[in-house]
């Protein structure tokens, strides 16, 4: 199996995620053919610089002859360059004026005037990657990028997704950051993408509406089920764009996997720190032991107990609680115990990092006088998620893999479900009708 590893020890962005790959192989004119012909104004420069002692691939993206920047170093020259302007207004005029802003989900604040800033709507950006000469499955997946982005701002600022406007994640930068890496990471031609802890960095960043502690409120959203950790840089090392890159690309969280590398490439950020090398490493190469060339392997905890006293009422609630607080499944078995008592086997499997947790609360929750644990290797095929768009809404499909081969795809039942109950149509339509669409666009 081929795969991808990011190591982001200096957390992750757009434009790192762009240079890591074009130092990796993907080459420059994929990108930037990709680029010219999404005809917004936009051209990439691409050159090399060196971080922290490290040679890296740097790529900015340039707008209307203007290079984009870190939003910190954005949003501190917006509010620099609109006090000038107010200053020399106020002295034109000899008289004030109430300015509202709007950030990027709709907000009002008095910071700078709403007529400098121009949003897009998650429709708009949808017709402007449909529109864009790139393949089907790497458009789905730049898509999902912005929904990802979408969703998070919606949540954090508590308005529905389509009521969003991108004026940071939305400005043409990072559409094309968004873009070329759905298009880039394609073009790797690997299984799977795994993922390092990321760190986050620390202190306070200035967004459009206002100075929030790092990580960013979307954000940290965004990390939701991600490994971080903060080593106490005075920075925002991942960005909104690059927090959705990974969670629409990269499935897993990991140390550096068993492989043979075949080449590995860095790609810089925007900002020198001093001792610390602002890159972002993407190495690439076959899984080395025997069997991984088929599957993947990794150890999981086993936890387990015997139920015989407890109301059954409560059983499904113990399992609802287990699934909520990270177990990766759980069941029963039903079981003759002692003195002819009919019982459940109860089963949970989990990361062994997540045992001594859900032995707690198997112990609070549950009628049991003791847990059993046990640590066993599990195999398991490459997994990742497409999204296919039904009549009713988006349906993603979990599709699995042996050595690049597909051998299984799925719906998800989850998406299925929802939608089949919002429509008021039969689940089995849901799901059928996600599959055939699957394999319609597979075949393209």
């Amino acid at each position: 199996m081929r795969i991808a590893y990011l190591e982001c020890f200096s957390g992750i962005s757009g434009d790192m995620f762009l240079g890591a790959l074009v130092d990796a192989g993907v080459p420059a004119s994929l990108l930037e053919g990709t680029v010219a012909a999404l005809k917004i104004g936009a051209r990439l420069e691409i050159s090399r610089v060196v971080r922290g002692g490290i040679s890296a691939t740097k790529v900015d993206v340039w707008v209307d002859g203007e290079k984009d920047m870190p939003r910190q170093e954005y949003w501190a020259k917006r509010v620099a360059d609109e006090s000038s302007r107010e200053h020399i207004h106020h002295h034109d005029h000899s008289h004030d004026h109430d300015h509202s802003y709007f950030g990027e989900a709709g907000s009002s604040r008095n910071r700078a005037p709403a007529t400098h800033i121009h949003g897009r709507g998650l429709s708009e950006i949808r017709e402007i990657i449909g529109r864009a000469a790139i393949s089907e499955s790497a458009k789905r997946t730049a898509t999902s990028i912005f929904e990802a982005l979408g969703a998070a701002e919606a949540k954090i600022h508590n308005m529905p997704i389509e009521k969003v406007h991108f004026h940071e994640v939305g400005a043409v930068d990072a559409m094309v950051d968004i873009i070329c890496a759905a298009v880039g990471a394609e073009a790797l031609g690997v299984d799977e993408i795994v993922c390092s802890p990321m760190n986050v960095g620390d202190g306070t960043v200035q967004c459009a509406h206002g100075t929030f502690p790092v990580p960013a409120p979307a954000t940290l959203d965004l990390l939701k089920d991600a490994a971080v950790y903060s080593t106490g840089i005075e920075a925002e090392l991942v960005t909104p764009t690059g927090a959705a890159i990974v969670k629409v690309l990269t499935k897993r969280f990991a140390d550096f996997p068993e492989m043979k590398i075949e080449k590995c490439g860095y790609g810089a950020g925007s900002r020198d720190f001093p001792d610390h090398p602002n890159v972002l490493r993407l190495t690439i190469g076959e899984s080395a032991a025997d069997f991984s060339a088929k599957t993947a392997c990794d150890t999981i905890s086993v936890l387990e107990a015997n139920l015989d006293d407890m109301n059954p009422q409560v059983f499904g609630y113990v399992m609802d609680r287990l699934m909520n607080e990270g177990a990766l499944d759980a069941y029963g078995t039903p079981v003759q115990m002692k003195k002819n008592r009919p019982g459940i086997l109860l089963s949970v499997l989990c990361k062994p990092e997540h045992a001594a947790k859900l032995a707690e609360l198997i112990f609070a929750e549950t009628t049991t006088l003791g847990v059993r644990q046990r640590d066993e290797v599990r195999q398991t095929l490459a997994r990742r998620w497409e999204n296919v768009r039904t009549p009713w809404g988006e349906v993603r499909i979990k599709i699995a893999s042996m050595n690049g081969t597909v051998t299984n795809y799925a719906p998800e039942y989850e998406d299925c479900r929802k939608l089949a109950s919002e429509h008021h149509v039969p689940l089995k339509t849901v799901m059928q009708e996600a599959t055939r669409i699957y394999l319609k666009d597979e075949k393209h």
